[in-house]
């Protein structure tokens, strides 16, 4: 059986027999204040969806420590094998890779992607969605995303048991699209993320919850700092 540990706002840390691996290590800055990057001392993947700051966070300096890749579009992994990354694997949408552990395949996201430097705002690729096979269980990172008519093929051919999906609204899904999203993707469970880390994205996870399983599907809140077995 494979666990998660939520993090707070888009953070989650994966753990099967084969692979410890981390989501969007948003940790230095992270209001929920969950987690710090020294905390990982063993890792074999970083996984990031867009360049985002908020997402991007710590990935590099733990990567740097730890020796794990850094799975992301192409421009990301550039862009932190710049700032000093020895390992990364570039993918970009649609292209899917078979690790050691399970398959991975990145997915559509509609969001920006990019990153503050002198002033400048310096665009890196598309943002994606990950679906992460472990132990034959295939969860779906959203990622940052808008409701989008692709989440129909995830529920047409990619039978996801876990699904993570942003419903704070503002720069994301809100939960009313949220709610759309989870019946397109077809979850066995949907947790959802990207919620209360500031006031522009405040939204109740219970009644997400509530909504959802009016709908016939299973939602789970994982508060940050909490684990969740599949």
């Amino acid at each position: 059986m494979a666990r998660l540990k939520y993090y707070g706002h888009a953070t989650f840390y994966i753990e099967g027999k084969n692979v410890k691996c981390l989501i969007d290590p948003f940790l230095t800055g992270n209001p929920w204040n969950i987690g710090k990057p020294e905390d990982f001392t063993e890792l074999d993947y970083i996984f990031v969806t867009h360049a985002h700051g908020d997402h991007l966070g710590d990935a590099v300096e733990i990567s740097k420590r730890t020796k794990a890749p850094i799975v992301s579009i192409y421009e990301v992994c550039q862009y932190c094998q710049q700032k000093g990354a020895e390992n990364i694997h570039p993918m970009h949408i649609g292209g899917s890779y078979q690790f050691p552990f399970g398959k991975v395949k990145l997915v559509s996201a509609t969001h920006g992607s990019s990153v503050i430097e002198d002033n400048q705002v310096k665009t890196l690729g598309c943002p994606c969605g990950v679906v992460i096979e472990v132990e034959g269980k295939k969860v779906y990172h959203a990622g940052d995303t808008g409701l989008t008519a692709d989440m129909e093929l995830l529920g047409k051919y990619d039978e996801i048991d876990v699904a993570l999906i942003p419903i704070g609204g503002n720069f994301t899904m809100d939960i009313d699209d949220a709610v759309i999203a989870v019946e397109l993707i077809k979850p066995k469970v949907v947790i959802p993320m990207h919620y209360k880390t500031w006031p522009l994205i405040e939204a109740d996870p219970e009644e997400f919850k509530k909504r959802v399983e009016e709908k016939g599907f299973k939602a789970v809140v994982v508060n940050p700092g909490e684990e969740y077995e599949f």
